[in-house]
């Protein structure tokens, strides 16, 4: 928007005209503009004024090269100057409205627009006012202003990427580009159409024949870093984006700030807390990445408050809020969290747009993990399972799914692949393999993992599983070790009937021969730990046995 090289008022070409015909042409001038340096042009506009050798129309000059500098702020003030004068230009209020309007002061942006004349660059401000007021009836209105020219078409594509319609404002593009093909700018605006739709090789290939005639374009560069980090790593980003601010000249000023957010990016949130806050108002990213960065620190309230007055407009704030719902939901027990966070991924995974694409059906399966679906979970996690073979977290999930629905075998595998040590201390991984290998006979196992752990509330829970699901799958020795340490930190009877039946079990399964005879010894240690009138009378029925049988004991 408003990429032109002349202002909206004072037109340049007739200045130059009348200059000419004055003879008071100032070739250095209009060849900073051509050059598109605006800061030398600035400079020049500035030192004339100093020398009193007033350039027509300085002041507008000024606030155009301001404008198209990113210094917007500069740019402003030259204007509302301009306003106040006597005789002022009644077209210096569009100018004015358009750089409200990249302040993001939208409302003082549409009041001066609507002080301008009426004129096509007035319904392009407008139009995009009516988008950022999410104002669908002046949006048609301004919409059937528009005209098959190019500048309307741009403004019609912009408000289609930003309404995430991004194949339409590729055919806006397109078909520009086949009447212009010297507008090579849109190329950029193609490529951050592909990039958006996750074709990260087809956008570098659009944005290369952009680079090839401007290889030190800030913008391009950036999305260039942005392709390599989707399509390699970090490391490679970066280095993009080195190499960008070594050998580039000055970017624009919106710019610096975009760099320094991609490069916490693509340093995986390296001073995320000194670069993102007061980024969070200027680019939008800024509060989504922070969101997340405070998700990856189990800052789940500051997450929560930083995007809970979102309203989403895109996938990627649909999802993550459904994220942020939904952690908080889980930590709070709040089922009305959960259920919103069910309704954030249900919209985007039945979206005509997203259902087939792989963020669709992880959010689906999100939706039915919450519900409580589990094979319904499996049906979309298996459509995805091969791009994630080696992600952590799409392993824990998809491992809780196999579990739940009853395949332990697979899901013991699944929970073995993980690596990371912040899931495998989670509680919810080890109580879940615990179980697993309870249900395939490997209690031993289980029981190990209880030993690994410190004593706190969380060992204690996983001792009762272990007791419990044990003495389901007939594994009575390590169900009565558990119930055993369970009945001495805390002496509640359910826990010595455990242990008592257990006990019973384990002596059951000897004289059936499916037990070694030699755990009968350390059967009779575990019942003696217990002040209780029924361990004789246990006690001395084995005993009775195993000298029947000559079992030492």
């Amino acid at each position: 928007m408003l990429s032109r090289l002349r202002p909206a008022v004072g037109n340049p070409l007739l200045a130059s005209e009348r200059r000419k015909k004055r003879g008071k042409r100032i070739p250095q001038f209009e060849e900073l503009l051509s050059l598109r340096d605006f800061t030398g042009a600035i400079a020049l506009l500035e030192f004339k004024r100093h020398v009193g050798e007033q350039e027509q129309d300085a002041d507008l000059w000024i606030g155009y090269c301001a404008f198209h500098l990113g210094d917007y702020k500069r740019a402003l003030e030259e204007y509302e100057n301009l306003t106040k004068q006597t005789g002022c230009n009644p077209d210096v209020w569009v100018n004015l409205a358009c750089t409200y309007f990249f302040l993001g002061m939208y409302t003082q942006a549409e009041q001066a627009a609507l002080k301008a004349p009426k004129s096509r660059l007035q319904n392009r401000i407008l139009f995009h006012l009516a988008h950022k007021f999410r104002d669908e009836k002046k949006l048609m209105s301004f919409h059937q202003n528009l005209l098959d020219i190019t500048e309307d078409q741009l403004s019609l594509a912009s408000v289609h990427y930003m309404r995430c319609h991004y194949q339409e404002a590729i055919d806006i593009y397109k078909r520009i580009l086949l009447d212009n093909r010297d507008y090579l700018a849109l190329n950029v605006y193609v490529a951050l159409c592909y990039y958006k739709l996750d074709y990260y090789d087809v956008s570098q290939e659009v944005l290369a024949v952009y680079l090839q005639q401007v290889p030190d374009s800030t913008i391009a560069l950036n999305l260039k870093a942005c392709n390599h980090f989707r399509l390699y790593n970090g490391k490679a980003a970066e280095a993009e984006l080195n190499n960008l601010m070594e050998n580039a000249s000055t970017p624009f000023e919106f710019a610096k700030e975009l760099l320094k957010h991609n490069l916490v990016v693509f340093r995986g949130g390296e001073e995320a807390l000194q670069v993102f806050p007061p980024l969070v108002d200027v680019i939008p990213e800024a509060r989504l990445n922070l969101t997340i960065y405070y998700l990856r620190q189990d800052d789940y309230q500051e997450a929560y408050n930083l995007i809970k007055d979102l309203e989403p407009s895109e996938t990627q704030e649909y999802v993550l809020k459904g994220v942020v719902t939904a952690v908080l939901g889980q930590e709070m027990c709040s089922r009305e969290h959960l259920k919103m966070a069910q309704q954030y991924f249900q919209l985007v995974g039945t979206s005509a747009s997203e259902c087939d694409t792989i963020p669709g059906r992880q959010c689906m399966a999100s939706c039915y993990f919450l519900l409580r679906q589990f094979d319904d979970v499996l049906t979309y996690l298996n459509s995805v399972k091969s791009y994630f073979c080696n992600d952590d977290t799409f392993n824990f999930n998809y491992a809780q799914a196999k579990a739940a629905t009853g395949n332990t075998s697979e899901a013991e595998e699944v929970f073995l692949l993980i690596q990371s040590e912040k899931i495998k201390n989670d509680f919810v991984y080890i109580s879940w393999l615990a179980r697993c290998y309870i249900i395939n006979k490997k209690p031993r196992l289980a029981w190990e993992l209880y030993l690994k752990m410190e004593t706190s509330g969380e060992s204690f829970s996983l001792l009762q599983l272990i007791a419990n699901d044990c003495y389901k799958m007939g594994q009575f020795y390590y169900s009565a070790k558990a119930f055993e340490v369970l009945e001495r930190l805390d002496p509640n009877p359910e826990f010595w009937e455990g242990k008592r039946g257990a006990c019973v079990g384990v002596f059951q399964m000897v004289v059936a021969g499916r037990e070694p005879k030699e755990t009968l010894r350390e059967v009779l240690h575990l019942l003696r730990s217990t002040s209780n009138p029924q361990v004789e009378y246990i006690v001395r029925i084995i005993k009775k046995w195993a000298k029947e049988n000559r079992v030492p004991v």
